[in-house]
């Protein structure tokens, strides 16, 4: 790396490896070595223009990399023998990957001309480090980004890497990476910037791993859990300033009115003619100010690309309910509210319909109780739950400004005015208690808060898995599901053009939903400007049902609150021990009657006969 003049001069690098391997120490002015734990491969950048680089960034993501400019060369050759002795009392062989960039070469003005996005890759002699070439090869043939595929170059003998310690037998694999991703000289392209460094970074894991296969000691089971296995100070940084921004105001309960019981008894006093008059808290939040805050979060220093692009969504989701929020009672509101939750596809309200057209028996009479019972009853399952470990931090209110029961957080609220049958306590807590507040507490023992106030999208499986929790215990009547399908129609007709006293009579007069409920589901649906959220309780458990139809398992969804696309990136977290598995799973699932159900549904049934599982 250097000659020996130039080392003999440097101050010596002592290596300041943890119980696990773990490190992460500077070299020289702008270079760092990092080890997550005891790796048999390591990840070599040398550049003038780190800044400019996309092969340092590729670098970083790694669980285990060294990085430095070319003044520090001396003490990046001292700590990679450091690394390379201490790497080789471990493994048999060490593997030195070499990223660099390829040449850069400007388009000229005007031009429509595009980078060549073509790879050079070698590598050294010998079976393993031949066996990692193919894997690199094949994994960088197959990236394609921005509707353009990968080319990839086989450029011979890499040659050797002279680890300067004693006794390290290394095998060298090297990678140039085109620079598809600049625009300019300081200028980038930055999705494009984004895809290409994790795309490389996942090609040189499976590498690693193709290594690590013909070796003593084997490969995993799957290479991403070569990645990393404990949080960056930065990663935790962001999820903690992300997270403040997100309590910083309770979004639901923002948008919810807070005189609904007086506005549905006015509107039902005067025949029904014109639209009721909601009030609301006064926010807690200046939008504006928040989103400041929000967007100074820093997640380019992650040097992870899968927690990068979950905390990335999750900002854009806090973003979307803070826009909702500064255009609260305004024509933009339903804009911004569609914007976030999408709207009503043409089968789920195909499904709405049927469902609403079926005949159900009437649900059997029971008695009603009221919200101190209710308030009991959850507070005993709270209890079991705490029984298990005390991990399960829920609080359980009355309150006299809600108009339901609702979660928020880890706290559920029961209106002081509730009555419902006492049939429907056993489902409605299996949904609030076992789906919400379980997820809410599995997913604060995750090392990232966000796995407990929910990753980007998550409430529609959310609500689904609720949903299903209602149907699982026996108590989803055809009230209920015909209250779910009323709701997916009233946001399509809202969204359709309809004012509030048209969805109102669609639902009573076409529909024959009773004058509350029909009145229930109409204030939610026009809350704050036209919310257009509840459709997604009847599509989330379209979708559960589906999972559980075709046997996929549901223990992703226990873990926290997460959406279907990030089930994949549950699993590598999983694997690279970054979350632990859920310490709680809702208490129904054990029950002999759910099982029976589940099996039933096992065997195909249609959304609109769920009813007739029993």
């Amino acid at each position: 790396m250097t000659d020996s003049a130039t080392l003999s001069d440097a101050p010596a690098f002592a290596a300041k490896l943890g119980q696990r391997g773990e490190l992460r120490q500077a070299v020289g002015t702008s270079g760092r070595v990092h080890f997550d734990r005891y790796l048999p491969f390591i990840v070599l950048h040398r550049s003038a223009s780190p800044g400019r680089s996309i092969a340092r960034r590729v670098a970083v993501n790694s669980p285990a990399y060294l990085i430095w400019s070319p003044e520090d060369d001396a003490l990046a050759a001292q700590a990679l023998a450091a690394i390379a002795a201490a790497m080789s009392r471990r493994f048999e062989r060490l593997l030195v990957l070499t990223v660099e960039d390829s040449a850069w070469q400007p388009a000229r003005a005007g031009s429509e001309d595009l980078p060549e996005f073509r790879f050079r890759v070698a590598a050294s002699p010998g079976e393993r480090a031949q066996g990692a070439l193919a894997a690199l090869a094949k994994a960088l043939a197959e990236i394609e980004i921005d509707l353009r595929q990968a080319f990839v170059e086989l450029a011979g003998d890499a040659g050797p890497v002279d680890t300067g310690a004693s006794g390290a037998d290394v095998d060298h694999l090297s990678i140039a990476i085109p620079q598809i991703h600049r625009a300019g000289d300081d200028t980038f392209y930055p999705q494009i910037t984004h895809e290409l460094a994790a795309a490389c970074g996942d090609a040189l894991l499976k590498a690693a791993c193709a290594f690590m296969a013909k070796g003593k000691t084997g490969a995993p089971d799957h290479y991403r859990s070569l990645g990393r296995s404990a949080f960056l100070a930065a990663a935790l940084d962001a999820d903690r300033k992300l997270d403040g921004v997100a309590r910083s105001f309770d979004f639901l309960l923002s948008v919810s009115p807070i005189n609904t019981r007086e506005a549905m008894q006015t509107f039902l006093d005067g025949g029904a003619q014109r639209a009721p008059q909601f009030r609301y808290r006064p926010l807690t939040v200046d939008p504006d100010m928040a989103k400041r805050e929000l967007y100074a979060v820093d997640l380019s220093k992650l040097e992870d690309p899968l927690l990068e692009r979950l905390l990335s969504e999750k900002r854009q989701e806090i973003d979307h309910q803070l826009t909702m929020l500064a255009t609260r009672n305004s024509r933009a509101f339903r804009a911004a509210s569609l914007l976030h939750y999408g709207t009503v596809t043409t089968r789920l309200l195909a499904d709405a319909r049927a469902i609403l057209a079926a005949q159900h028996p009437p649900t059997p009479p029971s008695r009603r109780i009221g919200a101190a019972e209710v308030a009991d009853t959850a507070r005993a399952l709270v209890a079991r739950y705490q029984a298990i470990d005390p991990g399960f931090a829920a609080e359980v209110e009355v309150r006299d400004d809600v108009g339901s029961l609702i979660v928020s957080g880890g706290k559920l609220m029961i209106a002081s005015n509730t009555s419902m049958l006492e049939s429907r306590l056993d489902p409605l807590l299996a949904h609030e208690v076992s789906v919400h507040l379980l997820t809410y507490c599995n997913g604060a023992a995750q090392g990232l808060t966000v796995f407990r106030t929910g990753l980007a999208q998550y409430e529609g499986v959310q609500e689904g898995l609720g949903v299903f929790a209602e149907w699982a215990v026996g108590g989803l009547t055809a009230a209920r599901l015909r209250l779910l399908a009323g709701r997916v129609l009233a946001v399509h007709a809202m969204l359709d053009g309809a004012d509030f006293v048209e969805v109102f009579r669609m639902l009573s007069d076409d529909h024959g939903i009773g004058r509350r409920p029909a009145f229930d589901i109409t204030a939610r649906v026009f809350r704050s400007g036209g919310f257009v959220k509840d459709f997604i309780y009847l599509e989330g458990f379209q979708h559960v049902i589906g999972l559980v139809a075709s046997g996929a398992s549901l223990d992703p969804f226990w873990i926290g609150k997460i959406a279907p696309g990030h089930v994949s990136a549950i699993e590598e977290l999983l694997q690279r021990n970054l979350i632990r598995p859920p310490l709680f799973t809702p208490e129904f699932l054990g029950r002999e009657d759910v099982q029976r159900r589940v099996a039933r549904l096992r065997d195909g049934l249609a959304l609109q006969n769920i009813l007739d599982v029993e």
